[in-house]
């Protein structure tokens, strides 16, 4: 059995896991995007944070999985730098959308959806994805994801939607002003992932009417704009991945039940259902 090194990255983090015979090593290093770091850092990351921690195993096959990688500009800067710094190893790099139907459907066919701080879908053929509905970035979709109820959250706050209770339960939680709000939305980067950090205030007020709805509004939005668009959804199951999914996993059940639909898995993170696949 060759020695393989299977990464899943985002652009903030990324787990390696190294197989080698029934023995596994899982590896944390900070996430590698093209978007962010060139060639060079890219290199020099690996062989600082990476490579010292492998002990002179040789890989023979990288299984890199990571965001971003749908440009193919960016899967070919980063299969160039992997094939310089683990020179006898088979390289493939791979979207996280991938690495998700891998992860979640294996060989068999099904629709596979990420809802973390992003969201996206595809229905998978037990080898390669076929069908993708398009996803469109925060600002104009994501829906469901950490980012859309995020911003419900944020817009619930601002506009004074929440009754009495909620508004001083945000207040007590956050400690931010409208105006600091808003510029950290509008002024400063990864919006995104700042919008995603008001989800937990959901996870943390389940049962508040408000906050069903919030919820249930959120994932319904994603079925109805993805899920629907796929005619295999009626006859496959619909699996799930991502930190969103995994918190809401009993919202998906009756959405799930109310469109008469098969709930498949629903996985926190990919990389358990990426170490059997590959095994």
């Amino acid at each position: 059995m060759s020695v393989k090194l299977i990464a899943d990255s985002g652009a903030t983090k990324c787990e390696w896991c190294l197989i080698d015979g029934g023995k596994k090593k899982k590896i944390m290093t900070v996430g590698i995007s093209p978007y962010f770091l060139n060639a060079d850092q890219i290199e020099q990351l690996l062989l600082k944070r990476l490579v010292p921690k492998l002990r002179d195993v040789v890989v023979e096959e990288v299984h890199f999985y990571g965001t971003g990688l749908s440009n193919k500009n960016n899967a070919l800067i980063l299969k160039t730098v992997l094939k310089k710094v683990f020179r006898k190893a088979k390289i493939a790099v791979e979207t996280d959308l991938t690495a998700a139907a891998r992860a979640l459907c294996g060989r068999q066919k099904g629709i596979a959806c990420i809802l973390g701080t992003g969201s996206n879908s595809c229905f998978y053929d037990g080898r390669k994805i076929t069908k993708n509905s398009p996803g469109i970035g925060y600002i104009l979709g994501d829906e469901g994801s950490g980012a859309y109820l995020g911003k419900k959250v944020i817009q619930y706050y601002l506009y004074q939607t929440f009754d009495e209770e909620l508004m001083v339960s945000f207040q007590k939680r956050f400690l931010l002003d409208p105006i600091e709000i808003l510029e950290n939305v509008y002024k400063k980067p990864l919006a995104n992932r700042y919008l995603a950090s008001f989800a937990i205030f959901l996870a943390e007020n389940r049962g508040h009417y408000m906050i069903e709805n919030i919820i249930e509004d959120g994932l319904n939005d994603f079925f109805f704009t993805h899920i629907y668009k796929y005619k295999e959804s009626w006859t496959h199951p619909i699996n799930f991945i991502g930190s969103i999914a995994f918190g809401f996993k009993d919202v998906l059940q009756e959405l799930c039940n109310g469109y008469e639909l098969e709930l498949g898995k629903v996985q926190k993170a990919p990389m358990k259902g990426l170490i059997d696949y590959h095994s």
